[in-house]
């Protein structure tokens, strides 16, 4: 859950107490927002960045914390294609002007996400490859700051996922047009990091399964994207939806979102359920039932930093409570 409160991409105190309550709360893996790979590719000016070996030092200061609380901690990996250069949602969220901080956006073609927005810079091919190998280092970077699961954040009208959906790209060269073309840059992205990140850490994809309109992205290429990251050493697929068509008509409702990871998971890759979970006992329905492999919470974890502790007491699950809490412990 983005934050909005870097300064220069650099994480403080704020990021520190955020994700460590988490880490003190229970939570089994803590997984930092969405973490630019350039500086172009920020939602806001207020996103965290790692296009730079300087901000290891201060996330390192944070995937300590949370690994001697037990939990252990993740990093989104993203690049916000058209959709950067905004103003922080607590501002207005607007797309910043280039002579009020903002900055020049880039896609797979010049579709802007809103209609009264600027047109963005469509990628070339060397545009393309320096994506590319800015995921790379980023990747890299993330594993000499400490975090021990990557996600490559390619969902909510990001730009690997504007490659991904032909309604944000109508590009006519080996990156648009047929399916394989679209997924192109998203394989070779994981290709990419997969050479510097380790097997024996996790590498999650996060992907938006379908995108609510006609003519976009579809649960059934989702399904088959999956079975294609599994052959490329990819263990998770986070299962979202959303976020590229600004007028889609989404149906939210509770769980809403957790047949899209039972799908997937057929294909034999983990998977991950998400989306108005908001209860112990929902949670661990979705996952008695085979429906997802692990329960990814974000506005909940919001609301209650101690969540998981309260679940695995509701669900009288054996968990061990951090010892300075222990008198808040509830009494079976």
């Amino acid at each position: 859950m983005c934050q909005y409160s870097a300064v220069d991409g650099f994480a403080n105190d704020w990021h520190l107490v955020h994700l460590g309550s988490r880490a003190v709360g229970g939570a089994g893996l803590v997984i930092m927002e969405a973490t630019a790979v350039l500086p172009e590719g920020r939602i806001t000016p207020g996103d965290i960045g790692i296009w730079s070996d300087d901000y290891i030092l201060g996330l390192r200061r944070i995937t300590d914390f949370i690994h001697a609380h037990g939990a252990v901690a993740g990093i989104q990996l993203a690049h916000a294609g058209r959709k950067a250069s905004c103003a922080v949602p607590r501002e207005g969220g607007k797309q910043l002007d280039l002579n009020q901080g903002g900055w020049q956006t880039v896609a797979p073609d010049t579709l802007p996400f809103n209609e009264d927005e600027r047109v963005p810079v469509a990628l070339d091919e060397t545009g393309i490859n320096h994506i590319i190998e800015a995921f790379r280092k980023a990747a890299k970077r993330a594993l000499s700051a400490g975090f021990k699961v990557a996600e490559i954040h390619s969902a909510h009208g990001y730009l690997l996922h504007e490659f991904l959906s032909p309604l944000s790209n109508q590009r006519t060269d080996q990156y648009g047009g047929t399916f394989e073309n679209r997924i192109r840059l998203l394989l070779q992205v994981v290709d990419s990091i997969r050479t510097v990140w380790p097997a024996e850490y996790p590498l999650f994809v996060r992907l938006s399964a379908t995108d609510w309109t006609d003519g976009g992205w579809t649960p059934e290429e989702t399904v088959k994207l999956a079975g294609m990251l599994k052959d490329r050493q990819v263990d998770l697929i986070d299962c979202s939806s959303g976020g590229n068509i600004a007028a889609a008509s989404i149906p939210f409702k509770p769980g809403y979102q957790v047949p899209f990871s039972a799908a997937v998971k057929k294909t034999g890759i983990l998977t991950g359920a998400v989306g108005l979970i908001t209860s112990a006992q929902q949670a661990e329905d979705i996952l008695q039932q085979g429906e997802a492999d692990v329960i990814l919470l974000g506005r909940e974890m919001l609301r209650n930093p101690y969540f998981a502790l309260e679940a695995a007491h509701e669900l009288k699950s054996k968990t061990d409570w951090p010892a300075q809490y222990l008198r808040a412990r509830p009494i079976d």
